[in-house]
């Protein structure tokens, strides 16, 4: 009874060994098949970050040609539209975009400006002139989530979607079109910051492209030290707020919905091809301090721009009510007169 009491032991040992040998192996099969998924595609691999070339296909515009036009469309952003110039907001944005830039395929260097713009967005200019809205920082949670955000829109330059797309569609007419945080040719986007016309029809990318841009971003972002899981996060707040208060977002996103399969197909690169790190940059003070700052400056503004040439009532000395402007004394008070 002992010895088969024994043998029972050993046996559910063995089998317990087993089961737990073939788990084992079965993840790290994974794993390998996922590592060599990863060797084929190096759009896949953040390893190959710089030493690929991400923006095969037809162009075309010569690199030369396409900053360029970047240049001439950026003039004229800024021409139409408020550039943020606080040393401190500026200078801040600009590293955190630049810091990305260099942990990214760009071939190009980049202009990173600040435009008081209160929607959520931002937008990436061919040849890599790129302006961030007031208010995507303002509604940005972290650090992380905005960087995020730019690092989608480095992704866009980075494989020259502007300019690949042009070329396909045979819009070289219509060049004074922008890219977007998450909706493509922007026209529209841009259109409420700078006053350009362009047809609605020229205002999507094509899902391929805009699939491209969210899996280089998270590359990007990974390989900047930040947390990719705050991008996700970024597009549900923007899908909640866009549900609970239609127009909050920029009017391109309509069209370009933050749909539950592209929020799936940027959880599951961040599983597949992001391998897990210990810690990320997710907020720092001094984001933390720019946005206070950025704050500041945007209500200060508000209240300056009041228009001075509406028309006023001003009532005399002892009517009731103040008057810092009239010739009489600052603390009259009203007085009750007998007959």
């Amino acid at each position: 009874m002992r010895r088969l009491l024994g043998l029972a032991i050993i046996a559910g040992f063995s089998f317990t060994s087993f089961a737990a040998d073939t788990k084992s192996t079965d993840q790290a099969t994974d794993n390998q098949s996922k590592k060599q998924e990863k060797k084929k595609n190096k759009k896949k691999d953040p390893d190959e970050i710089g030493n690929r070339d991400v923006a095969k296909g037809a162009n075309f515009y010569s690199l030369e040609k396409e900053i360029a036009l970047g240049k001439q469309l950026a003039q004229d952003v800024e021409r139409q539209s408020k550039v943020i110039d606080d040393p401190i907001v500026a200078e801040y944005v600009n590293r955190v975009g630049q810091n990305i830039v260099r942990n990214s395929d760009a071939k190009v260097p980049f202009t990173i400006k600040v435009v008081e713009d209160e929607s959520i967005n931002a937008f990436a200019l061919p040849g890599g002139f790129f302006f961030v809205n007031t208010g995507l920082i303002l509604r940005a949670d972290n650090e992380a989530e905005l960087a995020g955000v730019m690092a989608h829109e480095i992704a866009h330059v980075a494989a020259r979607h502007g300019t690949r797309q042009a070329t396909k569609a045979e819009l070289a007419n219509y060049m004074t079109i922008p890219l977007i945080f998450m909706g493509g040719w922007a026209g529209y986007g841009i259109q409420q910051a700078a006053g350009f016309l362009v047809p609605m029809s020229l205002l999507k990318f094509s899902r391929s492209y805009e699939s491209e841009a969210d899996m280089l971003g998270l590359q990007y972002m990974y390989k900047t030290g930040y947390d990719p899981g705050s991008f996700v996060d970024f597009f549900e707040k923007i899908q909640a707020l866009e549900k609970k208060k239609h127009g909050a977002v920029a009017e391109l996103f309509s069209s370009h919905p933050m749909t539950d399969d592209r929020i799936q197909a940027a959880q599951k690169n961040i599983q597949d091809n992001l391998e897990a790190r210990p810690e990320y940059v997710v907020n720092t003070s001094e984001f933390n301090a720019v946005k206070a700052r950025l704050g500041v400056i945007e209500n200060r503004r508000k209240v300056d721009d009041k228009d001075p040439n509406k028309p006023q009532l001003r009532k005399k000395p002892g009517s009731g009510s103040d008057d810092k402007d009239s010739k009489g004394d600052e603390d009259e008070r009203p007085t009750l007169k007998r007959r």
